[in-house]
């Protein structure tokens, strides 16, 4: 269940309140007249089932309520009425394939911003992936996936895509190609610095890696998993359950793949640089084109439910 909390300029508020009462999945309405001050109007609010959420959120907005009001969305983590259960019931389809697209956009336009912290969390992984590579020690390289943020600015692209939002393509892929390129460049100087000190050597880049040589050597195998990432990230985040994402996170080969090729750079290996770029490269495109084809589906399949219900 989700719970709206509503701000309504007075006079729209009888349009709003006979829209959620003919909304099939709603319950709990709850009109304050005269509450809200800032801005000044009424506060209405109600719970409505996850399923019927985007279409009422699409209609509040069509009356012009996130411009003259608040639309304000929240999750309900427990709600113990027979109303509640009855709304669920009568709504159509089921909450967990149901896809809350203001959410969503709203979502990835956090997660997908270039901001201080995204390129801090992105670069402190980089740099802990590199120490993972020289060392040859996995788990590094699997901390160094889960502390990794890129996987936001790749739903944000596919969420662009599909939504046709070309604004938050542009944000996503700067906070991408920005966040990996500053990354990679400090990670360089801190290569440099680490050898410098006699922490690295340029014989344990070269030397046998059984645990992450796969990092520089993309194959059939690097495509296949990071389609699948794709897909389940994807399901994740317009299912609500974000705990998958540390899952996807770890699965994928990009941030020490971005580490391998800027700890080759420094010593001048030219040959994992490549490498590790076109293993970069291609999870990229993996995770994006699962993501774009998954919520294209998602959106082609609620459609012809909610069509057929």
């Amino acid at each position: 269940m989700l719970h709206l909390r509503l701000i309504t300029p007075a006079g729209r508020t009888d349009d709003v309140v006979r829209l959620i009462e003919k909304t099939v999945g709603t319950t709990h309405l709850v009109v304050l007249p005269g509450a809200a001050r800032n801005p000044a109007g009424d506060v209405v609010m109600c719970d409505v089932a996850r399923e019927a959420g985007d279409e009422l959120i699409g209609a509040l907005r069509t009356l012009g309520l996130d411009r003259t009001g608040s639309i304000a969305v929240e999750n309900i983590d427990l709600s113990l009425s027979r109303r509640a259960d009855k709304a669920e019931e009568e709504a159509p389809g089921e909450g967990a394939d149901a896809v809350l697209w203001e959410g969503l956009a709203d979502a990835t336009h956090e997660e997908s911003t270039l901001s201080v912290t995204y390129v801090a969390f992105i670069t402190l992984a980089t740099m802990i992936a590199a120490c993972g590579v020289v060392l040859d020690n996995a788990i590094l390289i699997v901390g160094a996936m889960a502390v990794g943020p890129e996987f936001g600015p790749l739903a944000g692209i596919c969420t662009s895509v599909v939504q046709r939002r070309p604004r938050l393509a542009l944000r996503s892929l700067t906070a991408l190609l920005v966040g990996f390129a500053g990354a990679m460049l400090v990670t360089v100087g801190f290569a440099l610095f680490m050898d410098a000190v006699g922490l690295f050597h340029e014989s344990d880049l070269e030397g046998k890696r059984p645990n992450t040589a796969f990092v520089y050597a993309p194959d059939a195998f690097s495509f296949i998993v990071a389609v699948l990432a794709g897909i389940a990230g994807t399901l994740s985040l317009t299912s609500a359950k974000s705990g998958a994402l540390v899952g996807v996170a770890i699965s994928v080969t990009t941030v020490p793949a971005a580490a391998n090729a800027a700890v080759a750079l420094a010593y001048g290996d030219t040959s994992q640089t490549i490498g590790s770029t076109n293993q970069l490269l291609l999870n990229l495109l993996g995770i994006v084109l699962a993501g774009i084809a998954t919520l294209a589906a998602q959106k082609i399949l609620w459609k012809r439910q909610r069509q057929h219900r």
